[in-house]
């Protein structure tokens, strides 16, 4: 029984023997793969006491310990190596997946690694949009809070300036704003008159109000104006006298 002992992360690395890349085939890359120098080897592996002892893999099956096994071959790019505790001959437990890829050795990475890869390069980029985006927000106790980007700037002064162009306001707009202003000037009337432009403004109360004739007086100057009318009317038009050619 072998004693295994869980390495460092390998999932850094690589290996590569470049003698064996040609003749690498389902027989002869496990042997390729419990190379000294491969730092994914365990050496105190079943793999290794059968090798010492010159069986077949086929003992495998009856030990318990750490074993490696070709797991999926496609000759001649791609092999896949499974590293497995062996509890019994029908019971084992997968440690590390391997894969070769033209002769590179690779170690598989785990779910835990995956997910925790992908979340830290969410986070960072998170994070970095955050940074970004507090770069361009700008403060002022008179305006508050406001965006400022540079590539808004540069396409503002690019860009030609166009005027807008007014347009004449309808009879409708015109009335309706004549109304509020007289409804306006009902309800509050002003307290201040200007006279002739330039002058200072004069109070209303201050303003002297012409004297109303008296009501006498204006229905005598309406019963003349009708006798008028009438000596008028009776008299008819003047004679036209004919001109001598």
């Amino acid at each position: 029984q072998c004693r295994f002992v869980f390495p460092d992360n390998l999932l850094g690395i690589s290996w590569v023997d470049s003698s064996w890349i040609p003749i690498l085939n389902n027989g002869s890359v496990l042997d390729y793969f419990s190379e000294r120098s491969n730092p994914f080897y365990d050496r105190t592996c079943n793999n290794e006491v059968v090798k010492m002892q010159r069986m077949t893999l086929d003992h495998l099956n009856q030990m318990v310990g750490v074993e490696y096994i070709l797991l999926h071959a496609q000759e001649p790019i791609l092999f896949i190596i499974r590293k497995q505790q062996r509890q019994s001959p029908t019971q084992v437990l997968p440690l590390a997946d391997y894969y070769i890829i033209a002769g590179v050795i690779y170690q598989a990475p785990d779910l835990g690694s995956v997910i925790n890869s992908r979340v830290l390069t969410a986070v960072h980029g998170i994070q970095s949009a955050f940074e970004e985006a507090m770069s361009y927000c700008r403060y002022h106790p008179s305006k508050g809070y406001w965006w400022h980007f540079k590539d808004q700037e540069e396409r503002e002064k690019t860009k030609p300036k166009t005027k807008k162009k007014e347009e004449p306001s309808s009879i409708f707009q015109r009335q309706r704003v004549d109304a509020l202003l007289l409804d306006l000037r009902q309800k509050f009337p002003p307290r201040f008159v200007q006279q002739k432009p330039g002058e200072k403004p004069i109070p209303v109360d201050q303003i002297k109000k012409e004297p109303e004739p008296a009501p006498e007086a204006v229905k005598q100057e309406e019963k003349e104006t009708v006798k008028n009318a009438q000596s008028a009317g009776a008299k008819g038009p003047p004679e036209k006298r004919m001109r001598l050619q």
